[in-house]
């Protein structure tokens, strides 16, 4: 008996920006994620070493890669608000939907198949809500400890709200410690993303890694 042929619909759902912001900020995040470690605690160079020019260019790629996710974190706020493109914006409507969280839950567990009303399920939209809001932390921290470092120009425009986001955080160890938190949910984050994301790929065939490259997702035609 011959198995009928599944056709498939295109549909546009990111745009080139929202793409190239994406794997930026991957870009940025990885980058950042290495030379923070590095900086911390400088594995190359060996403890007695004087090599300052090592930890110096990994502390300049460190800060170059952190107002690249800076610029990104503010361009991707804008985007999500002021796009033409409501695709995101509508994911809310599932967030304060019981029935979307039952049904994306149920999914998961193999139990139905996803039914959005934009581009993520209930959990995703939570979820990338979070590390969107950690990633704002972390740019705020790291701008904190940029401008006790460097006091002149941007750094010293920054001064005044810096020292006084210092005392309120309880002085500048205790910021460097949430930095450093901050940086390991994102660690944590990438390694479920990642799995998440090329698990769903496997279990609905659709809404995977290949939607934020193309930008284009294909579902089944129903007609």
């Amino acid at each position: 008996m011959a198995t009928a042929e599944v056709s498939y619909k295109q549909e546009k759902i990111f745009s080139a920006a929202i793409r190239i912001f994406h794997w930026l900020r991957a870009l940025a995040i990885t980058a950042l994620v290495a030379t923070g470690f590095y900086i911390s605690w400088p594995f190359v160079v060996g403890a007695e070493s004087t090599d300052i020019l090592v930890q110096g260019w990994i502390r300049f790629a460190h800060l170059i890669f952190g107002f690249i996710l800076c610029a990104i974190t503010l361009a991707r706020a804008y985007l999500y608000f002021f796009s033409k493109s409501d695709i995101e914006r509508r994911s809310m409507k599932d967030v304060m939907s019981v029935n979307s969280w039952i049904t994306q839950l149920k999914s998961y567990l193999w139990m139905g198949k996803l039914n959005k009303a934009g581009v993520y399920g209930p959990l995703q939209y939570v979820t990338y809500l979070m590390v969107s809001v950690m990633a704002f932390l972390i740019c705020i921290s790291g701008l904190i400890l940029y401008a006790n470092v460097y006091h002149e120009a941007f750094g010293g425009a920054l001064w005044s709200i810096a020292s006084w986001c210092t005392a309120q955080l309880g002085g500048l160890a205790w910021v460097r410690i949430w930095h450093h938190y901050i940086t390991w949910v994102f660690v944590i984050f990438v390694v479920i993303h990642v799995y998440m994301a090329v698990w769903t790929g496997i279990r609905f065939k659709h809404n995977s890694v290949d939607a934020i490259v193309s930008g284009y997702d294909y579902h089944p035609d129903k007609h």
